[in-house]
């Protein structure tokens, strides 16, 4: 049975350094790898009571249908992306929880010296209503990540590198768990 892995990436720039990280890690993930659009319309009640938009429930089904997700974000002004807070917050409003045991696991990218490690701590909290089964380590964050991909978008460092197989490879064991009980 070939494995599903979902990746949420915070950042909607094409060329985004999370995007590379997410990437990078997906190919160390022995299965099938589908990159979801978090290009959402913003929250508002309003919307809701017309009816969810069709471009969060595909998410929320994305999400249901993965046998595993990775989420990649940036750090911004000390926390996550507001792209993928807006994600959350519409799949939150679906029926059937989406996320709920879901294996996942977190890593960020970003230019200071801390990896993204506040947006990071940030993200867990915000998971942590969704009951998930959250890869609780290595941390993955990527610190001064301009420097650390290669013309191929590749990481160099194999520090990183060891974390980031470490990390897949127990989310892998974890979807395997999953999809067996």
């Amino acid at each position: 049975m070939t494995l599903e892995l979902l990746g949420l990436c915070g950042a909607l720039r094409t060329a985004s350094l999370n995007r590379l990280l997410m990437q990078d890690a997906a190919r160390r993930f022995d299965g099938n790898f589908q990159e979801a659009n978090l290009r959402l319309p913003l929250y508002d009640g309003d919307l809701e009571d017309e009816g969810l938009p069709a471009e969060v429930q595909a998410l929320a089904d994305q999400i249901k249908a993965a046998d595993a997700v990775l989420i990649v974000t940036p750090e911004y002004n000390q926390s996550f992306s507001g792209v993928l807070k807006n994600a959350l917050d519409w799949v939150s409003r679906v029926d059937g929880q989406p996320w709920k045991g879901k294996p996942v696991a977190l890593m960020s990218a970003a230019a200071g010296r801390t990896g993204g490690a506040r947006a990071n701590y940030a993200l867990r909290l915000a998971m942590a209503p969704f009951r998930t089964e959250m890869v609780p380590g290595p941390e993955v964050l990527i610190a001064g990540a301009s420097k650390e991909f290669d013309a191929e978008g590749r990481l160099t460092n194999p520090r990183y590198i060891q974390a980031i197989e470490e990390a897949m490879g127990d989310l892998h064991a974890r979807a395997v768990r999953a999809t067996a009980g």
